[in-house]
Parts: structure tokens; C-alpha cells; sequence
């Protein structure tokens, strides 16, 4: 295994999980909810009366957070991500990862993050099967096909 080193971002990544830590941990002692993405959308198909205008103010948030981020900062430090894949393929990803959040019961994020730092049998098991996955689909992609 080699590691790209141009593109090898500890410290940004190291912040991100300090950040979504924090973030999990108010959101749970604040409003008593988990933290999960996928949760907060779907709660939006089934809208309940007084629910509906902190989740659409959440997910405008996470998705004008990079739009902020890159007008506050310098433009040396924003690296753009390169995504070796054609927008067809992304789009069968996120359906996938869509459906795969809807099977389990939750997210990355419910599950990784609020699921493991409480201990839930259930979020150990989902996040043992998303990484195991996620491991084999890298190594099939890069070693097989």
C-alpha cells in the first residue's frame, strides 16, 4: 500500500471529525437527536407539524457550509477534490448509498458517530458492515477490475 503523499490531509481530516464530534455531541444534548443526515432528510418525506423548519434549516447549513468556507478562506488553502468518475456512476453511488442508509436504519454519520460513542449493539454492527464494504469495493476496483 503506498499513501499519496500530495494529497494526504491529516489535519483537515483530524479537524472534520473534531468538528462533527462536537457538533453530534450539542445536537444530541441540545434537541435530545441523534445526528444522522440521512434521518434528518427522511424526516422531511414524512413531514410532522413543527419538524419540518429545523431540518430544512439544517441541510441548508451543511450545504452552504462549503460555499462560506471558501469565501473565508484563502484560496491556497482550499483544495478542490478530484473525482475520478463520470456523473452517472455518482449518480448509482449516492442511490445506492441512499438506499443502503434507508436498509440500515440510518448513516454514516447516526450510526459512526452517535451510534458507536453510545455504545448501540446496532450501530456497531452497521458500521462493521459499511466499512467491510466500503474496504471490499476499494480493493475489487483497484486490484481486480
Amino acid at each position: 500500500m503506498t499513501i499519496d503523499w500530495l494529497h494526504f490531509t491529516p489535519w483537515a481530516a483530524l479537524s472534520g471529525g473534531v468538528l462533527l464530534g462536537i457538533a453530534s455531541a450539542l445536537f444530541i444534548l441540545l434537541n435530545g437527536r441523534i445526528l444522522g443526515i440521512s434521518g434528518i432528510l427522511g424526516g422531511l418525506l414524512t413531514p410532522r407539524m413543527g419538524d419540518v423548519s429545523w431540518r430544512i434549516a439544517f441541510l441548508l447549513g451543511l450545504m452552504s457550509a462549503p460555499f462560506v468556507f471558501s469565501k473565508l478562506m484563502p484560496a491556497t488553502l482550499i483544495q478542490v477534490p478530484r473525482i475520478d468518475a463520470g456523473y452517472g456512476l455518482i449518480v448509482v453511488a449516492g442511490l445506492l448509498v441512499g438506499l443502503g442508509t434507508r436498509y440500515g436504519s440510518g448513516c454514516t454519520s447516526g450510526h459512526g458517530v452517535c451510534g458507536l460513542s453510545r455504545m448501540s449493539p446496532r450501530s456497531m454492527v452497521a458500521t462493521a458492515t459499511f466499512m467491510a464494504a466500503g474496504f471490499l469495493i476499494v480493493f475489487v476496483i483497484r486490484h481486480v477490475i
